[in-house]
């Protein structure tokens, strides 16, 4: 006979197939829950409004039609879902007493996050790039990042996600899945899910660990070397004023880059079985809220040009509607 804990079983081939989990959350914090929610709707409101104002001035203002723009409009975008996929859920079960997901809806909410934050990362290396053609080949620019070339790289990043999200996926759900279904987590992510599995999953978490190399550790090596060159660049400007912009502009994308980069690696570098699920979730916080938080807040409205485009496009609004 099937054992049931906490969660409907079917008989399927000589084992029990989990088709509920449960995610604990913040279960353990009791009335502090009520706190959390406040909190983290207050700041997932914040990043949806900096993000979709972003995208927004992106769009309405020509003179941010610019490669850099166009990418951090991309990387506004991509926040927009990551978010998304992650944080309606956490605050509906802060609020709940039934915190069950399916195990489609798991595999979904998985896969979207994956792919969404695999995009992120490929896009941080991008964007590296970019700036890296812009400063230490001004006058190439404009042949090295063509809109035909930021398309394709946009259009690569999105496939390399969506592709690499996908493996993943595959290798953790293809494993059964027996009685065990509380995940000690506030969202479907690897490691917890993955300790669940009742069969060896050594040789699925090694090549979910080599994916996480190709998806951490390649880009992040590429943006340092981009941004050693940068700086070599940097130091040669003669003026003041000219060292600070270019400082001030690479010093944005870096704080986010080594917050993003720093806390998925401490994550997903490691085997699962070195899973600690509270000081674990207090990371997840930082890459799934505190991470979209800084890309609008210091990545893009700190800008000064993003700053006058967005008085420019309040200033027509304004001038419409007193017309």
């Amino acid at each position: 006979m099937a054992a049931v804990l906490g969660s409907k079983v079917v008989l399927a081939e000589n084992f029990t197939m989990v088709t509920e989990f449960l995610l604990l959350g913040f279960s353990s914090l009791g009335k502090i829950q009520l706190t959390l929610f406040v909190v983290f709707l207050f700041l997932y409101l914040v990043i949806l409004s900096g993000n979709v104002t972003i995208i927004s001035v992106i769009h309405l203002d020509q003179s941010l039609h610019t490669p850099m723009y166009f990418f951090l409009g991309i990387l506004s975008t991509s926040e927009t879902f990551y978010t998304f996929v992650i944080l309606p859920k956490m605050l509906i079960n802060l609020l709940s007493v039934a915190r069950t997901i399916s195990f489609v809806c798991c595999a979904i909410q998985m896969f979207f996050f994956l792919a969404f934050a695999i995009t992120n990362c490929l896009l941080f290396g991008v964007m590296g790039y970019d700036r890296y053609a812009a400063i230490c080949h001004p006058l190439h620019y404009p042949i090295l990042m063509n809109w035909q070339v930021c398309g394709k790289l946009a259009a690569a990043c999105g496939i390399g996600g969506f592709l690499g999200s996908l493996t993943v996926v595959n290798l953790v759900f293809s494993l059964p899945f027996c009685s065990a279904n509380k995940v000690n987590h506030y969202f479907c992510d690897i490691s917890p899910v993955i300790r669940l599995a009742c069969t060896n999953t050594d040789v699925n978490e090694f090549v979910i660990f080599i994916c996480g190399v190709l998806v951490l550790v390649v880009p992040f090596f590429f943006i340092c070397v981009s941004y050693l060159c940068i700086l070599r660049t940097i130091l040669k400007i003669p003026s003041a004023e000219g060292r600070r912009k270019a400082f001030s502009t690479c010093a944005s994308h870096l704080t986010v880059v080594i917050v993003h980069y720093g806390c998925a690696s401490f994550i997903y570098l490691r085997p699962s079985a070195n899973y600690v699920s509270n000081k674990d979730r207090l990371v997840a916080v930082t890459y799934t809220i505190v991470t979209p938080l800084l890309n609008p807040m210091v990545y893009s409205l700190r800008n000064k040009d993003v700053q006058l485009a967005i008085r420019r496009v309040l200033g027509k609004k304004g001038s419409l509607l007193h017309d």
